[in-house]
């Protein structure tokens, strides 16, 4: 698989990174404060995405086997997905506008409007990485499978941070006019990003195009894949990791304002901070699975990288320390990465024969539910031991800011713990496929 076209397949990911930007970065402000827009109403809007979330193991499934004219499986559902993205960024800016009119019969028609708006949007992001991802396993061989992941992850995080400060930009002399200008300008890059990721990526197949038709039921291939040995642990893991990394995403930047007294921009370089964590973490991961390090014990490097790291971010409020608290960011970063390419390598290797889009999808879904999940959790976790902590609840000792967010880090780093305790079997030969590569005795620790 030449590098050239491997770096052309991963500009799909480039696209979701760009649409995860959009959504959750800058629309999520110019909502609120330009737009007026109700906080409640903004936070609905940017979770309906995850709506779709739980269905990517269908929609891998239904890529699986598909059966096209031309024998084409994964290309017809990259192409629904770049419809639906473009579709629903083409609308939104115009829902997002009419949600701000003072009339009152026209409030709940241009919430509604909004809503699908994002539901496209949401759809459109689900079906493009699930069949993506399943593309990109297929094309891939176990060899170069470490460079695909890792360049896959790296294409994701350049579209989120790129995007995000292009958007800032564009948007920093804010009107409607330029608000519509950008997101439909981001409809556009999407479908021409996509359109070059999927170009001749796919060989006809007109054998398999004239195969009669298998009436093939989901049910019972999704029991057949949960029945291998150590898929039901292996998606445990997942949730478990993704909860542990990602329940901080909402305090981190608070956490450094309210408590460390720093600045704007100060908090603002702490996303960058995780960004440049992670992209180092993927930059590790390929070197060392193209090595043959396990899969698993790599995820497992990365639950124990989050656990210092947590530390840190704990133990920077009472020190006033800001660079330990920073050194805390990045370390979550590289945890999060190492995690995030060890579990998806593990999903690609889980897959038998042409049911790529079956194990990536069961991945993805399980990721995509847990992340908003624990996001959410976060917030109300941070907020509820808060006010139970500064009105007297819980001793007059814990009467501190610092309290609800120390809660919730306490609560990563447990859980943490428990994805080492559900990954240790996972290394031994029987669990998984064979893979070679030297020990890592920490993985093992737990089993």
């Amino acid at each position: 698989m030449p590098l050239s076209r491997l770096l052309r397949l991963s500009l799909f990911q480039l696209s979701i990174g760009l649409a995860t930007a959009l959504l959750v970065g800058t629309l999520n402000r110019v909502m609120i404060v330009e737009l007026g827009v109700p906080a409640w109403w903004v936070a609905l809007s940017v979770a309906l995405p995850l709506v779709f979330a739980p269905l990517r193991a269908l929609i891998g499934f239904r890529s699986d086997k598909h059966r096209s004219a031309l024998g084409l499986r994964r290309l017809p559902y990259l192409w629904i997905g770049s419809l639906l993205l473009f579709g629903g960024l083409a609308i939104m800016p115009f829902a997002l506008l009419a949600l701000t009119t003072q009339q009152a019969e026209m409030i709940w028609v241009s919430r509604i409007g909004a809503a699908l708006a994002f539901l496209l949007v949401g759809a459109g992001m689900q079906v493009t990485q699930t069949a993506g991802l399943a593309l990109a396993t297929d094309l891939a061989t176990p060899e170069n499978r470490p460079r695909v992941v890792a360049l896959m992850y790296t294409m994701l995080l350049l579209g989120l941070v790129g995007s995000g400060a292009l958007f800032g930009w564009l948007l920093a002399d804010f009107s409607p006019l330029r608000l519509i200008q950008v997101v439909q300008g981001s409809a556009v890059a999407v479908v021409w990003l996509n359109l070059n990721a999927l170009w001749k990526q796919e060989a006809l197949n007109r054998e398999r195009a004239r195969q009669a038709p298998v009436e093939a039921e989901f049910s019972e291939h999704w029991r057949e894949y949960v029945a291998r040995p150590g898929v039901k642990r292996f998606l445990w893991t997942v949730g478990l990791g993704t909860c542990a990394f990602n329940m901080q995403d909402i305090v981190l930047e608070p956490y450094g304002a309210e408590v460390l007294q720093l600045g704007v921009g100060a908090t603002s370089l702490l996303t960058a901070l995780t960004a440049c964590g992670a992209l180092l973490a993927f930059a590790m991961a390929a070197a060392m699975l193209t090595r043959g390090v396990d899969a698993v014990r790599l995820a497992a490097l990365g639950a124990i990288a989050g656990l210092p790291a947590f530390a840190l971010v704990i133990f920077s409020g009472p020190l006033e320390a800001p660079n330990l608290f920073r050194a805390g960011a990045f370390l979550i970063g590289v945890g999060g990465g190492l995690f995030s390419v060890g579990t998806l390598t593990m999903a690609m290797s889980l897959q038998q024969g042409e049911d790529a889009g079956l194990a990536l999808g069961a991945w993805g879904a399980v990721q995509a539910t847990a992340a908003g999940a624990s996001v959410a959790a976060g917030g109300m976790i941070k907020d509820t031991v808060g006010v139970l902590a500064t009105t007297g609840w819980m001793g007059e000792s814990l009467i501190s800011p610092v309290t609800g967010y120390s809660f919730v880090y306490h609560l990563e780093m447990y859980l943490l713990f428990g994805v080492l305790i559900a990954i240790g079997p996972l290394v031994r030969r029987d669990a998984l496929p064979a893979q070679t590569g030297r020990k890592f005795g920490l993985a093992d620790l737990p089993g």
